[in-house]
């Protein structure tokens, strides 16, 4: 990013819910640690040509400890002869308030952000804060923007969120990616407006793509409803609009911000206990047999266990030419207050059956120890009591004031659709593909045809998966997941957003029926986001699914078959049209 192109401030995202945990157990073994060592590592490569360049650095890297490494920042800085002055943000750590939890931070706004740079900060390290303010913070300070000044501050926030996860917006976990060289993506930057709008591009020569379908993913990535939360504002992302600004350049504008909610969100994590596993491999012919035979040979040792789960994985392929692909995986997962129960010895037993048990008895690893896993929640406190503090290159404490909070101004008027060309289209069904049959999904006649338009009549469909039309981007946030589902053009999302209720979102994913799921519009990016309550059990340190983070949920989604109207979808290779 420093040696690419111009660059005004470099931000650097090193925190996500697990990380926190993982910090907070570097602080137990060592009260000095508690930041991202990783960042220092980097820093030393480039901070002297950050300086030549003018380029501020702003990172939340700080994590639990951000004041440690601001002041390793400053060791760093005379150790390599480069004269810079650095600041940083604390008062999210709000741990001595939850008892029995290892760390609880609240989410902090930019505000902080921006008044470490109006005093000259060159290098800024927070804790806790947003993954927008990274951006929304320095925009503010670069445009003297006020706490009052919501739609530009909303813009900002939804152009952080977009370049949050890096190359997710340049190509990277793209449904799509066939259609773009994604081997190598560059990171993706915005070129911010005084106004809050913003466009979204790479460095020139740069790998990857960035077109509205890798900004539109990006945006409904782990989103919730139309209205996007923060501690500086509330952006409407029902407002936001996308368009083609030329090649690897898309203009994000429209966006509508309003008064922040008056509390802040707390992640708390705690040790919720001890795990264990193993994964026996099934192989050819009576899988399901063999995986009963297991379970029951296995009973009577885990009696007592607190949580242990099976889960049969049917990897395996008729007939098959591989060993690997003759093979399903029979996991059994294990977790318990207690590491004795769940230890060594239990793991032992399991390899135990090794003669005496099914044919062609084996493994994926040997036994090993208990390991301690961790539990998230969110809650959340008043922004009036968080001691959002500031603290200033030269060492002065400036105390950031939450600021003003209203109720909603309303629904607001949601965007029309993207001007900007359809993209991308999907990879076509090859010509064998009806005959394959649909392999489960909607029932039959579910999607159907198109909504009727004057003078038209029902249209020819084909059972076909939901991906061949639609893209799709999910994640975690705690133990809910969200999955965000778009679609290019406006016929098709017109057919997906009439055909793709909650019902048939639980019936194209049976692991979410009995959980609550909320779907929310989200006309201007041709969207639906669906939030599924719970899913992930108490979050992504518990491994409490296969999936742990919901990281390809929507992809399962994408792959599952209904009845699509034949004009929606691409036609097949080879047909010249």
């Amino acid at each position: 990013m420093l040696t690419g192109g111009p660059l005004d401030v470099l931000t650097g995202d090193y925190l996500a819910e697990l990380t926190m945990l993982i910090l907070g157990r570097d602080r137990l073994k060592d009260p000095d640690l508690g930041y991202a060592r990783t960042f220092l590592r980097q820093l030393e490569e480039g901070l002297g040509l950050a300086h030549e360049r003018g380029v501020r650095i702003v990172t939340n890297a700080g994590g639990l400890h951000p004041a440690g490494l601001a002041a390793a920042v400053r060791a760093l800085a005379a150790k390599v002869g480069v004269p810079v002055t650095v600041a940083h943000v604390e008062g999210d750590d709000l741990t001595a308030r939850h008892e029995g939890a290892l760390t609880a931070n609240a989410y902090l706004g930019g505000a902080g952000i921006t008044a470490c740079l109006r005093a000259g900060a060159d290098v800024v390290v927070t804790g806790r804060v947003t993954d927008a303010a990274l951006v929304s913070g320095p925009a503010a300070w670069w445009f003297d923007w006020s706490p009052e000044d919501h739609d530009r501050l909303a813009g900002a926030v939804v152009a952080g969120h977009v370049l949050e996860c890096g190359t997710q917006a340049t190509g990277g976990n793209y449904s799509f990616f066939t259609a773009h060289d994604v081997r190598r993506p560059g990171f993706p930057l915005a070129e911010i407006s005084p106004d809050g709008s913003a466009v979204i591009t790479k460095h020139p020569g740069t790998g990857g793509v960035v077109s509205a379908g890798t900004v539109t993913a990006q945006l409904l990535y782990e989103t919730q409803g139309p209205r996007y939360l923060g501690p500086d504002v509330t952006a409407r992302l029902d407002t936001v609009r996308l368009t083609d600004d030329g090649p690897d350049r898309v203009r994000i504008s429209g966006v509508r911000g309003e008064a922040p909610p008056p509390t802040l969100k707390v992640g708390v994590t705690r040790i919720g206990g001890w795990r264990n596993e193993v994964v026996f491999v099934l192989t050819g012919l009576d899988v399901e047999a063999k995986a009963e035979l297991v379970r029951a040979q296995l009973a009577d040792a885990l009696e007592g266990v607190a949580d242990a789960r099976w889960t049969l994985a049917r990897t395996d392929h008729a007939d098959a030419d591989t060993e690997e692909t003759a093979s399903a995986l029979l996991r059994l997962v294990l977790r318990d207050p207690s590491a004795d129960r769940v230890g060594r010895a239990l793991t032992s037993a399991a390899v135990e059956l090794a003669l005496g048990s099914y044919p062609g008895f084996h493994v994926t690893a040997p036994p090993g120890p208990a390991q301690p896993y961790g539990v998230f929640a969110s809650t959340s406190v008043p922004a009036t009591q968080v001691p959002h503090t500031a603290v200033l290159p030269d060492g002065t404490h400036l105390q950031i004031p939450a600021p003003p909070t209203a109720p909603s101004t309303g629904p607001g008027e949601p965007a029309a659709p993207s001007a900007g060309p359809a993209e991308p289209t999907a990879p076509s069904a090859s010509p064998a593909f009806e005959a394959r049959g649909s392999g489960g999904g909607a029932p039959e006649g579910v999607g159907g045809a198109a909504p009727a338009v004057s003078g038209a009549g029902p249209r020819e469909t084909v059972r076909a998966p939901l991906g061949l039309l639609a893209g799709a981007r999910s994640g975690d946030k705690g133990g809910d997941a969200n999955v965000g589902v778009w679609v290019a053009t406006g016929p098709a999302w017109d057919w997906l957003r009439d055909t793709l209720t909650v019902e048939l979102f639980r019936s194209l994913l049976p692991e979410t029926r009995g959980l609550t799921v909320l779907r929310h519009e989200l006309p201007g990016l041709r969207a639906l986001n669906f939030t599924v309550t719970g899913i992930l059990g108490d979050g992504v340190a518990s491994g409490h699914r296969f999936d742990p983070q919901a990281k390809a949920l929507g992809e399962w989604l994408r792959a599952r078959h209904l009845d699509i109207p034949v004009h929606l979808l691409p036609p097949p290779e080879g047909t010249g049209t």
